[in-house]
């Protein structure tokens, strides 16, 4: 990563985008202190549930539930509130019938759910999202995407993903990662088309598109 500076205001969703390799999961990862920066600072305010590597944070041997409960306290939740919001965590994953069921059992997509699910329940003002929402089935997927729709009401959201349908339709503002440099920034929808372009032209060179608010 080089020179890479990047705000994400509240209420705001941040899309990131860009090739195999180009910082996308490292620059999360930075984000939510897996990996610690050789240069520069991060700052974030307010709780933060992150969905990065598929299975991250789970106890294989742990049964579903179980790892709703640590899982939930690891992102700050009472163990009353675990409690109280169990059965809707269970409901939203749609996993009732496997999960007191260990989750080395699960397939990549329940794995998916129950970690999604988790998150949609912790009162989180910011969501970090890698990924993870492509192993699920379309019908979760479209699921997921409306909880997403509805936090963007009263949250902000940094979402990585090779879907630019999904990052133009769910995002204000994009950034393209390119080799871990900026290639572009700026709406998402231009963005995008931007990205777009430089797959069928590599040596087209993209003028970065500075967002309306706050550049």
């Amino acid at each position: 990563m080089k020179g890479v500076s990047l705000r994400v205001k509240r209420g705001e969703t941040v899309g990131i985008i860009g090739p195999n390799g180009a910082g996308k999961s490292t620059l999360l990862q930075v984000i939510t202190g897996t990996i610690t920066p050789t240069s520069g600072t991060v700052a974030s305010r307010g709780r933060t549930a992150a969905l990065l590597e598929l299975g991250a944070g789970f106890e294989p041997e742990f049964s579903g539930r179980e790892n709703i409960i640590l899982n939930g306290s690891i992102l700050g939740l009472s163990a009353r509130d675990i409690k109280n919001r169990m059965d809707a965590i269970i409901d939203f994953s749609e996993l009732r019938e496997f999960i007191d069921r260990p989750v080395r059992t699960y397939s990549s997509g329940m794995f998916m759910r129950l970690a999604f699910s988790v998150a949609a329940y912790v009162d989180a003002e910011v969501l970090i999202i890698d990924e993870a929402l492509s192993v699920g089935d379309i019908r979760f997927t479209q699921k997921c995407m409306r909880f997403l729709s509805d936090f963007k009401r009263r949250g902000s959201i940094l979402f990585v993903s090779h879907d630019l349908g999904a990052v133009s339709g769910l995002c204000d503002r994009a950034v393209w990662l390119d080799r871990g440099v900026v290639r572009a920034e700026g709406p998402a929808i231009t963005v995008c088309e931007q990205y777009v372009a430089s797959l069928f032209d590599p040596n087209a060179q993209a003028e970065e598109v500075l967002s309306q608010a706050g550049h």
